[in-house]
């Protein structure tokens, strides 16, 4: 091993008087942005403040060594290193504080999130990739507590990937040969959580080039280290992570936050360990203040004691480090107060000029409302109250869009039975206002780029003459087998996919075949085997995560909802992480493994498709699909189905299923039975028993969930049959609710209903043990069969006689 690091004289930077100065104008650009962050709330002109004042001097001394190419994965706090590395201007600052909704002014998130999340644009306007290499990249900031840790820790291995990997070497908008950091920031009291812990044991095994800061003020809100962390120290807590002469670690530094000499040659050392020997760092940044409090939603004063407050006035960084270059003869105080001033200005400059452009465009459409208010007002008969209407709107101070088109909805109220030539300019600006506002506010949900999965073109399955029957994971692997071969940026991680080829073989021979780096086991540890896939996904990989069986995906459950999930929308299409996840799931049985938690996926995850094939046939086509898209998927295999028969595809690495477009399984005249996943094989035994029983159903296959029947299949089934069942293994209210609302609601099925749609779900508790358990705690053929024929007993009584 290389001789370990430590900070000694020698290493001391030459730190020249023009850099110095340099620094100090720029953490006081962003003290002020920070002061001036609460004076904006404070008077009214914006909902929420949170700042990044008392970290100032770390994050300059940070920005010394962040190149482009390199990756961000931090919080809230850090607006001065978003200065300092270039990638973030005041305006653009003071925009994402009034939430502007104009990419161009707020390019981080289009005003979708609270200032202090940070985002740099990784896509160009047509969703295509920009070269990274130019970029100093930040991830998009979540605010949960070290949800920003599972990402760091998938952008430090896209790294190792890119250097390790030769066949990736050719990706030159992406890496240098893995020669980037992944630079982390948290705050003290989210260290105690339990993301931040799985992701540093992980990052020591895997040793990835990331760089983990802590910046710590001593407090989480209200709550002092004592309570957050053991020996109240997180530098203290981890010491058994640093590496020796015998064993690969941590390299950990410790260094005062108003220490300027000390920081600088404490990030130039952490840089160079990381960059070019791949050694993971802690960066424990002590004795760092918080001028200002947590946030404009409290004072710090309720809290912390007289003694405390006057330590940290003496102990802020900014009085620290103009201390520090008067003591040192590089400015003079006159020097000093004017670069104070200056950036005063410049800051307040700044903060106009994105107030002006917030409000012009609110203040453009408020203008138009009234105009259009009035004139109604004049042909109406409830011209009082549409003229106090527009009165009331023209005198709010700094109103928003909100109080805009609220206003314009009253009057629309108001004018209900007025004829439609009076009211049709207004009605007309509305709609218009509606189209605008569902671009500003709801679009890039999914994705909007010429790569999406409705843009990919299916190619049906074919077979040879002669195809061989075989298990179904053998259809897997021959499909895994293909991606790996085709495309160098795949890869696949998880717990025992490597040298066993997973639990249930799918990838059985395929890390001998093609190496470690492509085919990879991981320990158990769910949420950071999600963050592994999405920050390399970021980095213009393609992941396959395994999380080992369907209730596991639930420990990384926040991770894939707060940041995967949303991550394309709450960026309004800047950035995309295009991770596939590979679980399996359904009827096995037992309280654990055998859940189908498909509500609590629908529910938490909308952002993310999510595929349900009934065999590894079409599971494998779906993969085919995800591959050439560009969307987040899960793709949930059926349990018991690797070991039935199916026919090997002649065109496994080719042929493509079509997502969001339901297959017909069974035709039939009499009803609709819609339902997925293993439920697929049960259905179809019951239609074959109901037809020798008279009963003629039409079966459905949805095959995803998310998207869901893009041309209405099901729809059209319901017209003939006139009668439906949505079918599957979820609690009730789960899965087959949200089937129900897609075809009956969304769809408008109702009109062609001569009976009541129906579910069949599992029952609400977990299945017990045993077959016995399973048959009496999720819907059997029997089950499906006196639910249809219940329905037709309705109908027609006579025919269809009571079972009971």
């Amino acid at each position: 091993m290389e001789s370990l690091s430590t900070l000694t004289e020698e290493t001391i930077v030459n730190l020249d008087k023009k850099r110095v100065l340099a620094d100090y104008r720029m953490v006081m650009i962003s003290r002020h942005a920070s002061l001036t962050v609460r004076k904006e709330v404070f008077m009214g002109k914006a909902k929420f403040g949170i700042y990044g004042d008392g970290k100032e001097l770390a994050q300059v001394a940070m920005a010394r060594y962040f190149r482009a190419g390199d990756f961000r994965s931090g919080y809230y706090r850090d607006q001065t290193l978003m200065f300092a590395i270039n990638e973030l201007s005041l305006q653009e600052y003071f925009a994402q504080l009034y939430a502007h909704t104009d990419i161009q002014a707020e390019p981080a998130s289009g005003g979708r999130l609270m200032n202090g999340h940070f985002a740099t644009r990784s896509l160009q306007d047509d969703g295509s990739w920009k070269n990274l290499m130019e970029i100093r990249n930040s991830t998009a900031d979540i605010s949960p507590t070290a949800a920003q840790m599972p990402k760091l820790l998938g952008l430090a291995y896209a790294s190792k990937l890119y250097r390790e990997n030769s066949g990736l070497h050719g990706l030159k908008q992406f890496s240098n040969k893995g020669n980037e950091v992944a630079w982390g920031t948290i705050g003290n009291a989210s260290t105690a959580e339990g993301m931040f812990f799985e992701i540093f044991n992980a990052g020591g095994v895997l040793q990835v080039p990331m760089v983990i800061s802590v910046w710590d003020d001593d407090y989480g809100i209200s709550v002092t280290n004592d309570l957050q962390v053991t020996k109240a120290s997180i530098s203290a807590a981890l010491e058994g992570f640093r590496r020796n002469h015998n064993e690969k670690g941590y390299e950990i530094f410790v260094v005062k936050g108003w220490d300027y000499e000390s920081l600088v040659n404490t990030y130039r050392e952490a840089d160079k360990l990381a960059r070019s020997q791949h050694v993971p760092v802690l960066v424990h940044v002590t004795e760092m203040t918080q001028p200002q409090g947590h946030s404009t939603s409290g004072s710090h004063e309720r809290y912390k004691s007289k003694e405390r407050l006057e330590w940290e006035a003496e102990h802020d960084c900014v009085v620290k480090f103009r201390a520090y270059i008067l003591e040192n003869d590089i400015a003079s105080r006159e020097e000093l107060d004017e670069i104070d001033e200056a950036t005063r200005k410049l800051v307040k400059d700044s903060k106009d000029l994105a107030w002006r452009a917030f409000t012009a465009t609110i203040k453009k459409e408020l203008d138009e409302a009234i105009s259009l208010l009035r004139d109604l007002a004049e042909k109406s008969r409830r011209k009082s109250e549409l003229n106090q209407l527009a009165q009331d709107l023209k005198q709010m101070l700094n109103p928003v869009r909100k109080d805009v088109i609220g206003t314009v909805r009253k009057a629309l109220f108001l004018a209900r039975k007025e004829p439609a030539e009076i009211k049709a300019q207004l009605q007309d600006w509305y709609r218009v206002q509606q189209l605008l506002n569902q671009e500003r506010y709801s679009s890039h949900q999914y994705s909007e780029s010429a790569e999406r999965s409705a843009n990919v073109d299916p190619q049906p399955v074919c077979y040879a003459d002669q195809a061989p029957m075989v298990d179904g994971r053998e259809v897997l692997k021959a499909c895994f087998d293909a991606m790996l071969e085709r495309d160098p940026r795949v890869f696949a991680i998880g717990e025992d996919v490597g040298k066993i080829g997973d639990v249930n073989q799918a990838f059985a021979g395929l890390q001998a075949r093609h190496g470690e780096l492509r085919v990879t086991d991981t320990g158990i540890r769910e949420v950071s085997i999600i963050g592994q896939g999405i920050g390399a996904a970021l980095r213009g990989l393609r992941p396959i995560t395994e999380i080992q069986y369907l209730d596991y995906l639930i420990y990384a459950l926040m991770t894939l909802s707060d940041d995967l999930a949303c991550l394309h929308y709450r960026t309004k299409g800047g950035q995309k992480a295009p991770l596939i996840i590979r679980t399996r799931g359904h009827r096995l049985e037992g309280v654990w493994h055998s859940g189908s938690p498909i509500g609590m996926i629908l529910s938490s995850l909308r952002g993310i498709l999510l595929c349900v094939p009934r065999d590894m046939t079409q599971a494998a086509g779906m993969y085919n699909t995800l591959l050439q898209a560009d969307e987040p998927a899960i793709v949930i295999e059926v349990l018991n189905g690797y070991r039935l028969k199916e026919k090997m595809p002649a065109n496994i690495g080719e042929f493509k299923v079509a997502l969001g477009q339901p297959e017909l399984l069974r035709v039939g005249q009499d009803i609709t039975l819609v339902t997925y996943g293993a439920m697929c094989r049960i259905v179809l035994s019951a239609a074959e028993e109901l037809a020798a029983a008279g009963i003629s159903v039409e079966v459905i296959d949805v095959q995803t969930l998310v998207p869901f029947d893009t041309n209405q299949v099901i729809l059209q089934s319901i017209k003939k049959t006139n009668r439906v069942i949505f079918a599957d293994e979820d609690v009730p209210g789960g899965a087959s609710a949200y089937m129900m609302q897609q075809v009956i609601e969304e769809q408008n099925a109702y009109f062609y209903l001569d009976a009541k749609p129906v579910t069949l779900s599992a029952k609400e508790h977990r299945p017990a043990y045993s077959s016995d358990g399973d048959y009496f705690s999720k819907p059997s053929t029997d089950d499906v069969i006196e639910k249809v024929y219940a329905i037709m007993h309705e109908a027609d009584p006579k025919k269809f006689p009571p079972i009971y």
